[in-house]
């Protein structure tokens, strides 16, 4: 029995104990998902050795050996099992998880899990059950968003997988995923998504343009950073919306027009988003479809989990001159402190020690 299986045995117990049975249900589901992860495993090192496997997918796991031995040699990663394995498991997305904000706030509903801490969104292994939990906050009068995931991280639990769900784009797309996930495994903050995200948003970002320029692919590496000014737009188009939200729910209108200017806010910024693709993005559509499903606070919320900090994270970085050893230990100092301390040495700081 893996020391994963201990760990969510244990979980479910705790489950039982406080939460009663939706509790336990909701471990289970997890505890069958990952358990059925690990027994797809197949080592990438006898994936590549078979001559069975497909040349597509084998060229595709000698990229993945070779970036995942890049994390740690190059970026100081933790040297373990995690991504020297491969599992197919024959879908889209290996989780799903639903975000959830009041109607009149920006601030995501948590949910609290021993061990792992408190985190903006409750994960299934099964979109149905991820639909079926939105559904149900969203008639407790929640704004509601479901989002497909492609990896995750068991914070070094259990030697995570490459997932078949990882082989959809360049090699690109494949680095930030390791090193991101990775990251988590470097310094992990209980119950501060906003802090564990941005933190390896900056190990993804800094680690992929490392990983590209000692590729020598110069114009991959230029794709990579327009990229980024892309995202870096978009983000400030969502930051400016948040903004306009957060000054009409802070007013002392009545709900009805707090709706009305709410939906009001929201169509500016689909305006917002169309003039920046037409105009300045020459018609990059990269973004579309997250501007063709609904946009409410829980999805705005998402969003600003994973970046609100990571620009302080990036200039925490060039404090460290680069250096991902004193980066990660500056990381868990600051960490280390209680939360609005946190908060605050992150924005201000102005040295790496």
């Amino acid at each position: 029995m893996t020391r994963i299986v201990l760990q969510f045995l244990l979980l479910i117990g705790l489950a039982a104990a406080l939460g009663g049975c939706t509790s336990v249900s909701y471990y289970a589901q997890s505890l069958n998902g990952h358990a059925r992860i690990m027994a797809a495993r197949k080592p990438v090192a006898k994936l590549i050795a078979d001559p069975s496997t497909p040349d597509a997918l084998r060229a595709w796991m000698k990229q993945a050996s070779a970036i995942r031995q890049f994390a740690s040699d190059e970026l100081d990663l933790p040297d373990n099992q995690s991504y020297r394995s491969y599992a197919e498991i024959g879908r889209d997305y290996v989780t799903w998880v639903a975000f959830a904000a009041p109607e009149f706030s920006l601030a995501p509903k948590t949910w609290c899990f021993p061990v792992f801490g408190c985190v903006p969104y409750r994960g299934y292994f099964s979109r149905d059950k991820a639909v079926a939990t939105a559904a149900r906050l969203q008639a407790e009068g929640y704004d509601v968003h479901v989002s497909g995931v492609t990896a995750y991280s068991t914070l070094g639990w259990s030697s995570d997988p490459l997932i078949s769900t990882m082989v959809r784009q360049d090699e690109t797309y494949l680095a930030a995923l390791v090193f991101h996930e990775l990251a988590h495994q470097r310094v992990y903050v209980d119950d501060d998504s906003a802090f564990n995200e941005a933190f390896a948003v900056a190990v993804e970002t800094t680690g992929t343009k490392k990983w590209l320029r000692a590729a020598g692919d110069p114009g991959a590496l230029r794709r990579y950073e327009a990229g980024l000014a892309r995202h870096a737009a978009f983000l400030a188009l969502l930051a400016e919306t948040r903004g306009e939200l957060g000054r009409i729910y802070a007013g002392t209108a009545a709900p009805a027009e707090k709706r009305a200017a709410k939906a009001a806010a929201i169509e500016r910024l689909r305006a917002r988003y169309r003039s920046l693709r037409d105009r300045r993005w020459g018609g990059f559509s990269g973004y579309d479809g997250w501007f063709a499903s609904p946009i409410n606070n829980a999805k705005l919320a998402a969003t600003g989990v994973y970046n609100d900090r990571t620009a302080d994270f990036l200039r925490l970085f060039d404090l460290c001159s680069g250096d991902y050893p004193r980066f990660y230990a500056a990381v868990a100092r600051i960490g280390a402190l209680p939360a609005p301390d946190r908060t605050a040495a992150l924005e201000t700081a102005t040295a790496c020690e």
